[in-house]
């Protein structure tokens, strides 16, 4: 093993050396931190900054790196050396940019940028280079489920980027749901009109691309393994099973329309009412001509139902179907109405509505429609009845929401607007309790089971289910603003209306975008990297299993399956799988699980470094443990935005809350520390959090240190845990400097000189 040295660069750029003593920075450095090498540069991050460092690393051994300079954001590829542990300590940002103007805060300001010097300086003292997963995945070949528009697009986005593709699909030909349309609403200028499918077209691009092998007829048996090196058992039509390996999958298994036979308070299982489907195929048979109904009537009177079993109660349902709307009704709507018109211009054709939603330039599409003389009605729809006799086989009862009064229309045909309801799979909360009542001997749940393996789609021989995470509705667990197309499961993307509700050019988009972070997943794993967020990190949780308990906590605990337990039943971590999160090492209660880079030491010996006044200095400490995605960018907004706050507090960037360890409170109480503010992403249904349980769990193990708090006499409010969002900068100045205020008034920790 090389020797190792330590080396620290501090910068006197950008008003650090005009606002700070660098000469004191230098020797806090060398007799505290003990550093070998102590150089400081008036602009580190310009070449001949980095070649200085560059060159004590190739000509005076200098192994691992501490940069006193900007945030750990910033500057990122000037400062990183391959093969070298770096360690950064924020003094622009989170020092000469939050602490007020003014002599008077000359002190505390080179106290805290001295801090964060011996804060620098202990943390690399416990970390190594990460080497990467020795373990390297080989396969970069996309599998894609589902062939419709969505899994169809992603296959070639993939296969056109020079990615082999596996794409199953399991009926007997591609095109999916969008197969039974006769037009999609219009996605390019003049956006007037409704333009052909063109699945046709995009099917025979996907059958003929040398890039991809179609699998028809088919469906996943079982899928196991992990980015790089997924092994997929593909069941097909005459029995056989085909296997094939891949490095990344893409789900793509679009949506079934609600089922309009549960919509009976409007008409739903009548002859003369239809679902939106139900219309395209009307329309399809009619070929351009006049649309007739089952019975072969002509159509000479619609009415279309928006909402129909859809946004709760609010919905022109009435009752509780489906909570959500679905995105694409609207517009389907318009172009359906407008089936009618081009065919005879007569035909009586209303769209009742609530609100009309159609995203994108749909609102030229609605006056192309007004235009032809559809006729748009803000209208709650009370009920639909009637039967097939007569002219009129319909009465749609509704109330006019513009006169304020009940009415009545007659019509030949009633559509009603349905949504979408997701193609994911098994639920796997019904999953685990039907499997766990199933373990215990109970027979139902025995059939049940078997019946939820059928619905499967991806068959996951994963311990925590067989397909990936839903929310309530149905939809993949997929959050369709901080990180699209990302599921629990590592390497496993959704795409279109498996994801959220969305149409046809939305779902397109959409599949573009799973394909492209497929990519970025088969390239990571080929690298031995993290996919995402941290998808540049190299480093991997290990465990010290000679003093692990076997309590099951990491894997439990692990939002993405990514701990299994071996035969002896100690954790065994599947790295590929492995988001770099800590969730784990949060969880662990004897500290066995580490990072080469983070670790409980990194973040304990940086807490232990901070200098803590005693009480009669009157000068709190408040240690700041923020989650790198959110908080911690907030404090660095704060900083760009010259909001000032309290230089009493220290803050430590974590990759996830959820990877804070109980111990790291402990310590900071213990060491006199007046107060700890825990900051992360929000939590609950609507979660924030890349690592999807980390700021939930977080809170779930700061409720627990209450009775920490009463053995050391100390009070519940030292330490807090807050959501913030990345964009919370003035918010998050404005908590510090009210939260430093609250310690003040308690008064100093009873524990100062005792750490």
């Amino acid at each position: 093993m090389a020797d190792i040295k330590y080396a620290a660069y501090i910068c006197s750029g950008c008003g650090i050396g005009d606002k700070l003593d660098v000469d004191a920075l230098e020797k806090v450095a060398t007799k505290e931190g003990k550093m070998a090498v102590v150089k400081s540069h008036p602009f580190l991050c310009s070449t001949e900054g980095v070649d200085l460092i560059k060159n004590d690393i190739a000509n005076d051994g200098v192994t691992h790196v501490m940069i006193a300079a900007c945030s750990r954001r910033a500057k990122a590829e000037a400062f990183t050396f391959p093969d070298n542990a770096v360690s950064r300590a924020n003094l622009r940002e989170g020092v000469i940019w939050v602490v007020a103007e003014g002599s008077e805060h000359d002190e505390v300001r080179q106290e805290m940028a001295e801090d964060y010097i011996r804060m620098g300086c202990a943390e690399i003292k416990k970390m190594t280079q990460p080497a990467g997963n020795p373990n390297k995945a080989q396969s970069k070949r996309i599998m894609v489920v589902g062939g419709g528009m969505s899994g169809m697009t992603a296959a070639l986005a993939a296969a056109d980027a020079g990615y082999e593709v596996v794409l199953i699909e399991k009926t007997a030909k591609l095109g999916g749901f969008a197969s039974n349309l006769l037009k999609r609403v219009p996605f390019n200028a003049p956006y007037a009109e409704a333009q052909p499918t063109g699945v046709e077209e995009l099917a025979s691009k996907v059958s003929g691309h040398a890039k991809i092998k179609v699998h028809l007829n088919s469906t996943l048996s079982e899928t196991a393994g992990a980015p790089g090196r997924f092994i997929a058992k593909i069941a097909q039509e005459s029995g056989a099973i085909a296997e094939e390996t891949v490095g990344a999958i893409v789900q793509a298994t679009g949506f079934t329309p609600y089922d309009i036979n549960k919509l009976t308070e409007l008409g739903g299982g009548q002859a003369n009412v239809v679902d939106q489907a139900g219309l395209e195929a009307l329309a399809k048979a009619a070929n351009s001509g006049a649309i007739k109904r089952a019975d072969g009537k002509e159509v000479k009177s619609v009415v279309f139902v928006q909402c129909a079993g859809q946004r709760g109660s609010g919905g022109n349902g009435n009752g509780q179907h489906l909570e959500y709307c679905s995105g694409h009704c609207c517009a389907t709507s318009i172009k359906q109405a407008t089936y009618f018109k081009d065919a005879n211009p007569d035909v009586d054709t209303i769209v009742m509505y609530l609100d009309l939603r159609v995203p994108g330039m749909g609102e030229d599409f609605y006056r192309s429609a007004q235009e032809k003389g559809v006729i748009f009605t803000k209208a709650k729809v009370n009920g639909v009845s009637g039967g097939l006799s007569g002219e009129m086989s319909c009465k749609v009862n509704f109330k006019d929401l513009i006169l304020d009064e009940e009415a009545t229309v007659d019509a030949d045909l009633v559509v009603l607007a349905t949504g979408q309801v997701a193609n994911a799979g098994v639920n796997l909360d019904e999953w685990t309790a039907t499997v766990t009542a199933a373990e215990s001997g109970d027979a139902a749940a025995v059939q049940r089971k078997s019946e939820l393996q059928k619905i499967s789609v991806l068959n996951l021989n994963y311990r925590q289910g067989p397909d990936v995470p839903q929310f309530k509705y149905g939809f993949a667990d997929s959050h369709f603003i901080c990180f699209p197309y990302e599921t629990r499961r590592t390497g496993i993307y959704a795409a279109g209306p498996a994801r959220r509700p969305m149409d046809m050019f939305q779902a397109m988009e959409d599949a573009t975008g799973a394909a492209m972070k497929a990519i970025q997943a088969v390239e990571n794993a080929t690298h031995g990297r993290a996919a995402h967020p941290r998808a540049w990190d190299l480093s991997f949780p290990k465990a010290r299993l000679e003093g692990c308990t076997q309590c099951k906590r990491c894997t439990v605990e692990c939002p993405f399956g990514a701990i299994d337990e071996d035969e002896r039943r100690f954790p065994l971590f599947n790295e590929e799988r492995c988001r770099r999160c800590g969730t784990c090492m949060g969880a662990c209660p004897v500290r066995v699980i580490s990072f080469e880079n983070y670790s409980c030491d990194t973040v304990g010996m940086q807490i232990k470094a901070v200098n803590v006044p005693d009480e009669f200095e009157e000068k709190p400490r408040v240690l700041i443990l923020a989650c790198e995605n959110d908080a911690y960018p907030a404090l660095d907004m704060a900083g760009i935005q010259r909001l000032t706050y309290s230089a009493f507090v220290r803050a430590i960037p974590v990759r996830c809350l959820g990877s804070a360890n109980t111990i790291w409170i402990t310590d900071a109480l213990n060491q006199g520390y007046d107060g700890v503010m825990m900051m992360g992403c929000k939590k609950g249904d609507d979660y924030q959090c890349h690592f999807v349980k980390g700021s939930e769990m977080a809170y779930y193990r700061m409720s627990k240190i209450d009775d920490t708090l009463k053995q050391l006499g100390l009070e519940p409010e030292r330490v807090q845990t807050h959501e913030v969002a990345i964009t919370d900068n003035a918010r998050v100045a404005r908590m510090i400097d009210e939260y430093v205020a609250q310690l003040t008034e308690l008064g100093p920790s009873p524990m100062k000189g005792f750490g």
